[in-house]
């Protein structure tokens, strides 16, 4: 039977504390033991159903681990604070010093921070290459190499990485893979394509209101204790701890996850096409003019489209934010950072998000001043929203006046 991710979120049930539909919310930083040899086995990691201290884990925070694991169809799953503490801790648990990784060069802004200017501190290196030529990727591995990450769809020039192909260079050199899966949360499931860890921004499409910061590695149970572990786990020494009450809030989220992935990707593909049509450079992974249309339908889920991610490019910073700053003032959407919410956001990611890559290596990579990042909404008549988007693009020069 072919894998469906809602599906196994869906089978997922759990009874609160007393018996209500949604499990109980663990507001406690710390748990008691019914004997002294009990708390000595569960810090050494062997009591079973325990727990010890909020930092470690909680009730909730293993709630939304197992539902995460099961959307992305791993053993078991670690939340975090954000996720770019997701990211980190599985890094610098994999990595130490005197390792390298090779990473794809187009990443999140925060991401390629980390590998650019933060990790050679602990002497690890990073090499960035271009994720979608898998020669390329092969030849930059050392014999220092530890790690292979990527973004299934790159932030922000949607890029999509063959995760099949770099599965099988990873086994090859006996690495581990990384994907980042946050812009495509149940339309492409890299557990099943080969990947050994699989991070989400919980931030992003899975919470979906814009009001809570997470992450997520998903994993084997080894992995994964292995970053809980009190001696020397990422996750527990470095402290990227979620709070239980927002852990709560993104497991009640995430039962709508499936519905709205369908209404952002068919939004996105109703306006790519659009705005193809129109004469924009538009990159989405739908439209057959993307360079890996065809490598994404052969790693997607299809009931849940391509995504809700877009790119135009208008030629210039000062049009980007004409036409965003227009498109906000008719309530199109928000000129914001971030993706997923129910309103469409749109952002100029070479001075925003992406903005911790140097010019030089924006330019060389594709990335210009004039790109504007689409997070498309749910917008019920994406057909009126269209329209309004086309009059903002006439009012700020984009467009020609149609004759009467």
């Amino acid at each position: 039977m072919k894998y469906k991710p809602a599906d196994h979120i869906q089978d997922l049930q759990y009874f609160g504390e007393f018996g209500g539909v949604n499990p109980s919310i663990s507001d406690s930083s710390t748990y008691t033991f019914l004997s002294a040899k009990t708390m000595f086995d569960t810090f050494e990691g062997n009591a079973d159903g325990c727990y010890l201290y909020s930092r470690h884990t909680s009730p909730s925070n293993l709630y939304l681990g197992e539902a995460l694991a099961a959307m992305e169809g791993t053993e078991t799953a670690n939340v975090a604070a954000s996720g770019m503490g997701a990211i980190t801790s599985a890094l610098l648990q994999l990595c130490k010093a005197g390792d390298h990784i090779v990473s794809s060069r187009t990443i999140y802004g925060g991401t390629y921070a980390f590998l650019k200017n933060f990790a050679p501190g602990f002497n690890i290196q990073t090499s960035f290459v271009d994720i979608t030529k898998l020669d390329v990727v092969e030849a930059a591995i050392t014999e220092n190499t530890k790690v292979i990450f990527c973004e299934s769809v790159s932030n922000p020039l949607l890029e999509v990485a063959n995760i099949e192909g770099l599965s099988k260079i990873a086994k090859k050199h006996g690495l581990i893979l990384i994907v980042d899966n946050t812009f495509s949360p149940l339309s492409i499931t890299p557990g099943k394509l080969g990947a050994d860890v699989i991070i989400h921004s919980l931030t992003k499409f899975i919470n979906g209101s814009s009001d809570t910061v997470g992450g997520v590695a998903c994993g084997t149970q080894d992995f994964i204790n292995a970053l809980r572990s009190v001696n020397d786990g990422a996750n527990m020494l470095l402290g990227p701890t979620m709070d239980s009450m927002r852990s709560a809030s993104v497991l009640k989220n995430m039962r709508t996850l499936h519905i709205r992935m369908k209404q952002h990707s068919k939004n996105a593909m109703y306006l790519a096409h659009k705005f193809e049509e129109d004469g924009f450079r538009t990159v989405y992974p739908g439209l057959p003019s993307h360079p890996s249309h065809e490598l994404y339908k052969t790693m997607m889920n299809p009931d849940y489209g391509f995504g809700g991610m877009l790119t135009i490019d208008v030629g210039s910073i000062d049009k980007a934010n004409e036409l965003m700053e227009l498109m906000q003032e008719r309530n199109l959407g928000y000129l914001a950072v971030s993706l997923g919410f129910y309103k469409t956001l749109f952002s100029a990611p070479g001075s925003s998000t992406s903005s911790e890559i140097p010019l030089e290596e924006q330019k060389e990579m594709g990335l210009s001043d004039g790109l504007i990042r689409f997070s498309i909404g749910l917008d019920n008549d994406i057909e009126r929203t269209y329209k309004i988007m086309k009059d903002c693009m006439k009012e700020v020069g984009l467009l020609v006046e149609e004759k009467a």
